[in-house]
């Protein structure tokens, strides 16, 4: 008689905990010192889980960024189709910054690590440039084409300064700068 192999273990939604628990990672150990056994660990999954989901470190590193632009993009849209009038939109961007792009440490190190890869890589770079299209046709809800354009990159460039100033911009000093860009 055979012996029995041992049940395999069901676990539907191992990928996307794998997916989720990489950013966990790369926000601990930065991506140079993420690796597939800290994932696995991480997912608590068998480290053959990494190559049986996933091509290799890259697919898996795109896969998590993909996710976390998604949630930022999702947010702003949340926050912008909320807002009823141009006064409300305001008030929105200046969240998107103060709250949501600046809100947690992590996501602060994530947001850098993912811009430091899309340099260098052109499949995290179609992630930051699908993640700048929904955020602009998010804006482009209360603001013109233009205008949206220059909110965006201001965003992004007072949530860099913001984060790592030693002195940031206050709320105030950011919604005048939204205000400046708003009137133009």
């Amino acid at each position: 008689m055979r012996p029995t192999p041992p049940a395999r273990r069901f676990d539907p939604g191992r990928r996307d905990r794998i997916i989720d628990v990489t950013l966990e990672v790369v926000a601990a150990h930065g991506v140079a010192g993420t690796s597939h056994r800290k994932i696995a660990e991480a997912a608590n999954v068998p480290l053959g889980s990494m190559t049986y989901h996933f091509t290799g470190m890259d697919e898996l590193l795109t896969l998590a960024f993909t996710r976390l632009a998604d949630r930022f993009a999702d947010r702003f849209d949340a926050r912008l189709r909320a807002a009823a009038d141009a006064e409300q939109a305001q008030e929105a961007v200046v969240a998107l910054i103060t709250e949501d792009l600046l809100g947690s440490p992590r996501d602060v190190v994530l947001t850098y690590e993912l811009y430091t890869l899309a340099a260098r890589d052109p499949a995290l770079r179609e992630v930051t440039r699908a993640w700048m299209a929904r955020s602009r046709q998010a804006l482009q809800r209360h603001f013109d084409p233009a205008t949206a354009r220059y909110l965006d990159a201001l965003i992004e460039g007072l949530a860099i300064h913001s984060a790592l100033d030693p002195d940031p911009m206050s709320i105030d000093d950011i919604t005048a700068a939204i205000s400046r860009i708003i009137s133009t």
